[in-house]
């Protein structure tokens, strides 16, 4: 087992190399979430029909680059989130698991949710301000906008006016509603992956390897977007207001539902699906090369006395 601090900087390495192939489907997420905000579905126009017909009319409008919008300020929100995801969630398990049951190797359903979740929260409220600025970056558009649009020339500039016009308060605006949709992915992200390992290596037989860790990480990934859509629908949206058109987290989700509907808090949820499943196979696959190759650096590297410090 890698350090923490192995584990933060592994997890994080993973997760970047997994956000550049999936960065497209969460922008055509973004705009298909904002899309027809606070407006009867009847009346709302549907300037992007889906994830392929969002992915089409943004590279014709808006260029192939257009689809990377934000992507320097998703790199280290990613590196942020999970990194601590990743690296704080098995200190806190096998803390909790020694307390609790005096044994660490003890795999406890309640514990590893509320580590994951625990994990997920830290990562989420550090980040925080890199998902806002990312959020609006990525819903501008000068050809279809939908939502409030904020026209940042890059992701410093957009941090510079929010601080210059918000103080720090505008930095972390929806950070409580990042927290719970963070909360209930890592809740079940992690569980739910080692849950699939585990009955893949003993009902199905499967060994170590690349195609365990494919099939461990769809499973988790597909279960990650069911729980995850709902609130991340409503952070994408208080990310994206200006002034105060929502209240809070319960607010925001009970304006849109009355307003258009039930299934509004779905909308995007193909493309938070195309995004989440490869996004979380790679973070997930990934991470488990780059931490065998971080253990292998660290024992190298780093005497034991230091590795337990650490």
């Amino acid at each position: 087992m890698s350090t923490t601090l192995g584990g933060f900087i592994a997890g994080g390495i993973a997760a970047c190399g997994a956000v550049t192939v999936t960065h497209g489907f969460e922008m055509v997420k973004i705009r298909l979430q904002l899309q027809g905000e606070l407006q009867a579905s009847k009346e709302a126009p549907r300037l992007y029909k889906g994830v392929g017909h969002g992915v089409a009319v943004i590279i014709k409008n808006e260029g192939f680059r257009g689809l990377f919008r934000g992507i320097g300020s998703a790199y280290i929100y990613q590196m942020i989130l999970n990194g601590c995801r990743l690296g704080f969630y098995e200190p806190i398990r096998k803390n909790l698991t020694t307390t609790i049951f005096h044994d660490p190797a003890v795999q406890s359903l309640g514990v590893n949710i509320f580590s994951g979740a625990s994990s997920g929260i830290i990562g989420a409220a550090a980040g925080s301000p890199f998902f806002l600025v990312k959020t609006r970056l990525q819903s501008y558009s000068p050809f279809l906008p939908v939502g409030t649009q904020h026209h940042y020339r890059n992701a410093v500039d957009g941090l510079r006016q929010i601080y210059g016009n918000e103080g720090v308060k505008g930095l972390y605006r929806g950070v409580g509603a990042a927290m719970v949709r963070t909360g209930f992915g890592s809740s079940v992200q992690l569980p739910t992956y080692f849950f699939a390992k585990r009955r893949l290596m003993r009902h199905l037989g499967m060994e170590e390897g690349p195609a365990l860790h494919l099939a461990s990480s769809t499973c988790s990934g597909f279960v990650v977007c069911c729980v995850m859509h709902p609130p991340d629908t409503v952070m994408s949206r208080m990310y994206n207001q200006t002034g105060n058109l929502y209240k809070g987290v319960f607010d925001c989700l009970y304006k849109t539902v009355s307003t258009e509907g039930l299934f509004a808090i779905y909308k995007g949820f193909f493309a938070h699906l195309a995004r989440i499943l490869p996004h979380t196979v790679l973070t997930l696959s990934l991470a488990e090369q780059t931490n065998k190759y971080m253990r292998l650096l660290e024992n190298r590297i780093l005497s034991p006395s230091l590795k337990e410090k650490l």
